[in-house]
């Protein structure tokens, strides 16, 4: 399927990335352990290669080379999850995320092969897809499915708390209103029982009590938790992670959970020396580079909704 896979090690022995590539795309995917494959294993996968979104602080935003296909998708996990040596059934808490390059809601008919096909796999996993919230009309469809699976959890990454300083961030003109976002969120809870997920990627400009009130006005903690991101960051020439980061995480984490938010931080390991973050994908970004003919310029794409190719 794929003619190459590579394994990059990070000093950080907790986690590992692996690059998939054939003549016409390439996906990468990340492994942690927290802190032993038994206790903890988490797997987040690329559902398209390279991403038509363009979001500014992806490193894979700025080049869209097509959708992977749903074998594509489900061989990410299968491959990473044989090179741990463990017996899946031994492992305590299995997260499968969709939220390393791609936007899963464009790649939706894939994605739900997939989803069924891991489920099928591994019935104690967590699926969980994160998306920008592209305006589509599959989010009824995925809400139908996760009723029948259990497993899976919604994330929408929201990075801001108005739809101005979003559409700076998130240029892709067709996605939904932080609004809308709300509302599919509370219809996901009310339907699975199960609460949906805000990711908030804090800054010195987005770190207010005035941000924080208009989250709370958007997002009812009842029906939504918070994740915190410490950074997201596309270049490899900066430190992902520092302590003023941290503390400007863990400060606006306190703000959320002063509102009644259940909050969690999110600070993945590796994002220095291998682009362990999610956006970073120096190793993508390297391909696209090397590959222009078949990465195509993601800015200018705004106006279209790309799903799989035919």
């Amino acid at each position: 399927m794929w003619s190459d896979i590579k394994e990059i090690q990070s000093t950080d022995t907790n986690v590992k990335k692996f690059v998939f590539t054939k003549d016409s795309a390439v996906a990468e995917s990340v492994l942690y352990k927290y802190p032993t494959y038994e206790d903890r294993t988490v797997i987040c996968c690329s559902t398209q290669s390279g991403c038509p979104v363009g979001c500014r602080f992806c490193g894979a935003g700025d080049n869209f080379v097509r959708s992977l296909t749903s074998e594509e998708i489900i061989s990410q996990p299968v491959h990473l999850l044989e090179t741990t040596n463990v017996d899946v059934k031994d492992i305590g808490r299995l997260q499968i995320m969709f939220m390393s390059m791609g936007e899963p809601f464009l790649n939706f008919k894939n994605l739900k092969i997939a989803l069924n096909k891991l489920h099928e796999l591994y019935p104690n996993a967590a699926l969980l897809i994160s998306t920008s919230g592209p305006d589509v009309d599959s989010y009824d469809e995925l809400i139908s499915l996760s009723v029948e699976i259990p497993k899976i959890g919604l994330q929408f990454s929201v990075h801001e708390s108005s739809d101005e300083a979003r559409n700076k961030l998130i240029p892709f003109a067709k996605k939904l209103t932080l609004s809308k976002i709300a509302e599919v969120g509370t219809k996901f809870h009310s339907t699975t029982g199960r609460k949906a997920f805000f990711n908030y990627c804090v800054h010195e400009k987005n770190n207010t009590q005035e941000d924080a009130d208009r989250l709370l006005e958007l997002f009812n903690p009842t029906h939504w938790e918070a994740t915190i991101s410490v950074i997201c960051e596309r270049d490899e020439h900066i430190a992902a992670a520092n302590k003023r980061q941290e503390e400007l995480a863990l400060d606006f984490t306190t703000e959320l959970a002063n509102r009644g938010f259940s909050t969690r931080v999110f600070n993945p390991a590796g994002q220095d020396d291998i682009g362990g973050g999610c956006g970073q994908l120096w190793f993508v970004q390297e391909w696209m580079r090397n590959n222009p003919d078949k990465a195509k310029p993601s800015i200018g794409r705004g106006k279209e909704i790309i799903h799989c190719p035919a």
